[in-house]
């Protein structure tokens, strides 16, 4: 057996042990204070030494914005959902998209980019990938509230059912972080995943419905009923624009989907990680 693959192989524990779920659990909570402490090591070295600090976290979502008016006045992006302006509707998409395709990218790489820390320090290396999509979590608050700015400027007025978007993007954020999971485990063996997740997210992009509406029938609607990303930004769209599901079986079983995989990947990473420092320490 390959060194790289005896990285997924458990020392001792049995994978589908429930035993060690409690101490999973209980050793998440203790060190939340250095997940904090990382997600303020992160964000103060992404806008330190910057002209405007942190309102870059502004700038590529009003670039966004300004690409997308472009091109919805030159007829290019023109698709939309009842009478919401398209620029609100694109915006609105991208937000909950860029929640899983950032979180996704910077846990992927978040173990490799504390390699000194993991290799010197004996800590739970789960904080390094929580605390990457801190990160991620205030540049999508960032751009919420840009996007309610030009939903002002519209005039538009979105569904009161808009407050439990949130609660229904959490099986979004826990797909994120179960693929992330395994993705920085993939990574610290071969450093061109975190290459090759940028060309998949954004191939994945033109595939989910976040740019136009979910299509009822055809070759996209055959392919989103097995993409788990595509259910759950439906269903917050949904609740922001139309008030209620469009299809709440479609939501249930994307969930599902995505509670398993975060739980499958936060156990396959809790096993591997003893060996993690091993492997970050011999490159």
């Amino acid at each position: 057996m390959s060194d790289d693959v005896k990285l997924f192989v458990p020392r001792r524990e049995n994978f589908f042990s429930l035993r060690p779920w409690g101490h999973m659990f209980s050793e998440i909570v203790s060190t939340r204070e250095l997940i904090w402490r990382l997600f303020l090591r992160d964000f103060s070295a992404r806008y330190r030494q910057t002209m405007i600090g942190f309102l870059w976290a502004a700038l590529n979502p009003a670039a966004a914005m300004a690409a997308f008016w472009v091109m919805n006045r030159a007829g290019i992006l023109t698709a939309g959902q009842n009478e919401v302006p398209f620029l609100v509707y694109g915006l609105v998409g991208m937000t909950f998209w860029q929640l899983f395709a950032g979180g996704l990218s910077a846990a992927t790489g978040s173990i490799v980019a504390g390699g000194p820390m993991v290799v010197k320090i004996n800590f739970p290396k789960e904080c390094l990938v929580l605390a990457s999509l801190g990160q991620v979590l205030f540049e999508t608050l960032v751009r919420a509230t840009l996007v309610a700015i030009i939903m002002i400027g519209y005039g538009f007025t979105p569904a009161w059912q808009v407050v439990l978007a949130l609660p229904a993007l959490l099986p979004l954020l826990m797909l994120t972080l179960g693929l992330g999971f395994i993705l920085s485990l993939l990574n610290t063996l071969y450093r061109d995943i975190a290459s090759m997740l940028t060309v998949l997210t954004s191939f994945l992009l033109f595939l989910t419905p976040v740019l136009y509406p979910a299509p009822e029938s055809g070759l996209l609607a055959a392919v989103n009923r097995y993409n788990p990303v595509a259910g759950l930004i439906v269903a917050a769209k949904d609740l922001t624009f139309a008030g209620r599901l469009s299809d709440p079986h479609g939501y249930a079983v994307a969930a599902a989907v995505s509670i398993a995989v975060f739980l499958f990947g936060w156990r396959l990473f809790h096993l591997a990680e003893s060996r993690v420092a091993e492997r970050i320490g011999a490159l």
